[in-house]
C-alpha cells in the first residue's frame, strides 16, 4: 500500500464524501440512542494544506478552499455545518488566517460529530498513515485506532453491541480487483449487520465498473450522490467520484438534493451534481453555471 491521502485532501473528492458525512453524523445523532461509527480506511486524520504532499498536487485550491470562498447567502445549510466543522478544525492550529490551512480527514469529523456515549473505531492499515492516525488522537478514549485491514475489521467490529451504526467506508483503489473486494466487503458486513447505514466512497475512472457494482446494491435501500468534474479534470487526474449510501437516514436525500447542486455550481463552468434513490434510473444532473 503506497496510497497518501495527503496528496488529496481538501480536493472535490473529499468535499462531496465529507458533506454528506457531516449530514448523515448529525441525523444518525439526532436519536437519543448510542451509535457505533466505524471507518474502514481511515487515513491520516487531520492534514496540512500549505505542506509539501498537499502543494504537489494543488488540489484544495478547486475543492474546499474554492467552496470557502463561495458567498454565504444562499448557501445550502449541509454545506454551512461542512465549512463550519473544516473551520473549527483549521482554528485548533491557531487563529484564522486568509485561507484554510489544516484540513480534517473523516476521522476528525467524526469525532466532532459524536456525542459522550457514542462509540469511534478508526482502522488505518498504511504504517505511516496509522501512526499519524494514532499521534492525532493520542490520550482521546472516545477513539481507538486500529492499524488492520478495513475490510477484516468488518468481519471483527460487525454487529456492534449499539445495534445503531455508521461505516463509511473509503479505500484508496489501488488494486485492480477494489470494486470485487469492495462488493465481497460490504455484503459480508452486510450479512452481520443489514441495519446499518453505510457509507461507500468510489471513484469514476472505470465507468462500467463503478455501474456494476452500484447495480450490485440496487435491491436495497440505496441512495447514490456523485460529483463529475467535466472538462475543469486535468489529464490523468480524477473527473468523478460517487458515495453509495445504504439505509440513509430520513431527509439526507433531501439535504443532498439541496446541496450537491450549490456545491457544483461553486466549484466551476461544467461541474455536475447527480442525486439518485434505488432502483437506479435514469439520473436527474444539476449542472454547474
Amino acid at each position: 500500500m503506497n496510497y497518501r491521502h495527503g496528496y488529496h485532501a481538501g480536493n472535490f473528492a473529499d468535499v462531496l464524501k465529507h458533506v454528506a458525512l457531516v449530514e448523515l453524523l448529525r441525523l444518525l445523532t439526532a436519536k437519543d440512542k448510542k451509535l457505533f461509527v466505524l471507518d474502514t480506511h481511515a487515513g491520516a486524520g487531520g492534514y496540512d494544506l500549505g505542506g509539501d504532499l498537499a502543494r504537489r498536487t494543488g488540489e484544495a485550491d478547486t475543492g474546499v478552499l474554492q467552496l470557502a470562498m463561495a458567498a454565504q447567502g444562499d448557501m445550502p445549510a449541509a454545506v454551512a455545518r461542512y465549512l463550519a466543522a473544516v473551520g473549527a478544525y483549521d482554528r485548533k492550529f491557531g487563529p484564522p488566517g486568509p485561507t484554510l490551512r489544516h484540513y480534517p480527514g473523516s476521522p476528525r469529523l467524526i469525532r466532532a460529530g459524536l456525542r459522550a456515549a457514542d462509540r469511534f473505531v478508526a482502522c488505518e492499515l498504511h504504517g505511516q498513515e496509522a501512526l499519524a492516525l494514532k499521534r492525532e488522537f493520542a490520550g482521546d478514549r472516545a477513539v481507538e485506532v486500529r492499524q488492520v485491514d478495513g475490510y477484516q475489521a468488518l468481519k471483527a467490529l460487525l454487529p456492534p453491541p449499539e445495534r445503531r451504526g455508521l461505516v463509511l467506508i473509503d479505500p484508496p483503489f489501488e488494486a485492480a480487483d477494489e470494486f470485487e473486494r469492495l462488493l465481497r466487503a460490504v455484503q459480508q458486513g452486510l450479512r452481520r449487520f443489514a441495519t446499518g447505514c453505510y457509507a461507500i466512497w468510489y471513484p469514476l475512472k472505470d465507468a462500467a465498473a463503478a455501474a456494476r457494482f452500484v447495480d450490485a446494491l440496487s435491491q436495497m435501500r440505496l441512495l447514490v450522490v456523485e460529483l463529475h468534474l467535466g472538462e475543469r479534470a486535468g489529464a490523468d487526474k480524477l473527473a468523478a467520484c460517487g458515495l453509495a449510501v445504504i439505509n440513509p437516514p430520513w431527509m439526507f436525500e433531501e439535504a443532498m438534493r439541496e446541496a450537491l447542486p450549490w456545491v457544483a455550481r461553486q466549484l466551476g463552468s461544467g461541474v455536475s451534481a447527480t442525486v439518485r434513490a434505488a432502483p437506479a434510473s435514469v439520473p436527474a444532473r444539476a449542472r454547474g453555471a
